[in-house]
């Protein structure tokens, strides 16, 4: 346990708890600060699908006026230092709480979006507001401060990210973690169990992608249904999984249906077990096409050895160099994208040493404790600077 000296009460503000990847990071790293020596509350809904894993649950109201004045006197009574906000939707929350409460509570932000805000007011002020910024990758303090144009891209919110007001000195990159000693290089006799429970026999060479295909365009699952029809002519015993839910579904069955690969290409649902299913694959593809600010799902492949064919696309070249097993490829190219698979399949699998190599680059870089201590410099930089 830390010394009090070094550690103080901190109030995590997280209105959604919902089970999407910043809520799941949210309390990812409360509980490591919490491992570290810190006092840390959760100020957020009680009866959200994550609320039951949240330490020290403050029940916040839904009407959002009402959420400023809640969390303002519980910053008060439970004299916190830090009150860290996850979610754009709860920037000003925090801000304003804050300046209701003497002495007044620092306020961090945590970035997880490749994202401009839409409204002016928030790019001008918000960020320049707040004590600190954490992005989670260098691409997301470069929308931040400089902005992003892509205009020749399928997707329309990539067209143009403006620029945020934000003093650099304040912007602090650190990247989210992901659990290795859960995601982690295992014996064959796993894969091959993993790879059973799935119906997938031993011969075959199975690529996947993992992750929601909500509308537009999802993570790019139509790419890599594109190019599972050039990759079966060459690598006939291949399979395609897409694991996830969304609202692509059907489009993604005709697709499917369409390319004639209904024996080859399988939506496999919500996977309850992640572990098993990287095991389960030879190969991850990751083939975005919308923004990305640091997919986890990259980490969590190379932290059990798996090679990633990743799009070149935001944040998405970050994540993967931390593992480095693979290939990056152009986002939207799927032609590429099967002359990259068909390669990588037809290579080598990453040997023992490769695979706990990229496991230990990616526990250096992004696993939780990492993150913690790292953002718990943040708070102990900003505990020492007179208000």
């Amino acid at each position: 346990m830390a010394s009090s000296a070094l550690t103080a009460r901190v109030v995590m503000l997280n209105s959604r708890l919902r089970g999407g990847g910043t809520d799941l990071q949210c309390l990812a790293l409360a509980h490591g600060l919490r491992a570290q020596g810190w006092e840390v509350e959760i100020a957020g809904p009680d009866s959200a699908p994550l609320s039951a894993q949240a330490p020290s649950l403050q029940t916040l109201p839904k009407f959002r006026p009402l959420q400023i004045f809640s969390l303002a006197g519980w910053l008060r009574r439970s004299r916190a230092r830090i009150v860290h906000a996850h979610h754009g939707d709860d920037y000003w929350t925090a801000l304003l709480a804050s300046r209701l409460v003497q002495p007044r509570p620092r306020v961090v932000f945590s970035r997880h979006l490749a994202k401009s805000p839409r409204s002016p007011l928030s790019r001008r002020h918000l960020f320049a507001e707040a004590d600190a910024v954490v992005a989670v990758s260098r691409f997301v303090a470069q929308v931040l401060l400089e902005g992003h144009r892509d205009p020749a891209s399928p997707v329309a919110e990539r067209h143009h990210r403006p620029p945020c007001r934000v003093d650099p000195r304040r912007l602090h990159v650190i990247h989210t973690g992901i659990d290795t000693k859960k995601f982690l290089p295992r014996e064959r006799a796993f894969s091959d169990s993993a790879r059973r429970a799935l119906g997938l026999g031993p011969s075959e060479t199975v690529f996947g992608v993992v992750g929601g295909f909500d509308l537009p365009v999802g993570k790019g699952q139509r790419v890599f249904v594109r190019a599972a029809r050039e990759v079966v002519h060459r690598l006939p015993k291949s399979k395609f999984l897409i694991a996830g839910t969304g609202s692509l579904a059907e489009t993604l069955r005709a697709d499917i249906r369409h390319h004639g690969l209904e024996d080859r290409a399988l939506l496999i649902g919500q996977q309850a077990d992640p572990v098993a299913l990287h095991h389960a694959l030879d190969i991850l593809v990751h083939p975005q096409i919308a923004t990305e600010a640091f997919p986890s799902v990259v980490l969590e492949a190379h932290a059990c050895g798996r090679p990633v064919i990743a799009s070149r696309l935001d944040g998405i070249p970050e994540a993967w160099a931390i593992g480095g097993l693979g290939h990056l490829v152009p986002p939207g190219d799927a032609q590429e994208l099967a002359a990259t698979m068909i390669g990588q399949a037809e290579h080598p699998a990453p040997s023992e040493p490769e695979r706990s190599a990229a496991h230990a680059r990616v526990e250096a870089e992004a696993s939780p404790p990492v993150q913690a201590r790292k953002v718990a410099d943040v708070y102990r930089r900003l505990m020492a600077k007179p208000l």
